[in-house]
């Protein structure tokens, strides 16, 4: 009778912490995905400037010029540069996530891309209108 081999298992190796930084792809995707605190904190902010505006005018006075400091300036700046590449990494990804097909045919991924690129041209405008810059 021949002698039964056992056989370890395979296990690849996976750096804990650092994996990302293998791939230029799987950088991308998580600096998509830290973008997400920037949002995250900026929603926060608004919450705290709705608050302060329900509790009075000196409140909210007193919240807006927090808002003129340095730091808030430089967080401000962060949080839209995330907005964007998180927007514009979606935008791109939005065909592989959504294809749309028409008969037989799926619509090519530059025009899916470029309907919402419109699309978020147009809500800018709209947006800057009716703030009075416009």
């Amino acid at each position: 009778m021949a002698e039964e081999v056992r056989r370890k298992p395979f296990h690849r190796e996976v750096p804990r912490l650092r994996w990302f930084f293998r791939h230029p792809r799987y950088l991308r995707y998580m600096a998509r995905e830290v973008t997400c605190l920037f949002i995250g904190g900026y929603t926060l902010l608004m919450v705290v400037g709705l608050k302060s505006l329900s509790e009075g005018r000196a409140a909210y006075e007193a919240f807006l010029e927090s808002l003129r400091s340095p730091g808030s300036i430089v967080f401000h700046v962060l949080a839209l540069g995330f907005a964007l590449y998180h927007s514009i990494t979606w935008f791109n990804l939005t065909p592989k996530a959504l294809p749309v097909q028409v008969g037989e045919e799926f619509v090519p991924a530059g025009v899916i891309s470029g309907a919402h690129y419109g699309a978020w041209a147009l809500l800018s405008l709209a947006v800057l209108v009716l703030a009075g810059a416009f």
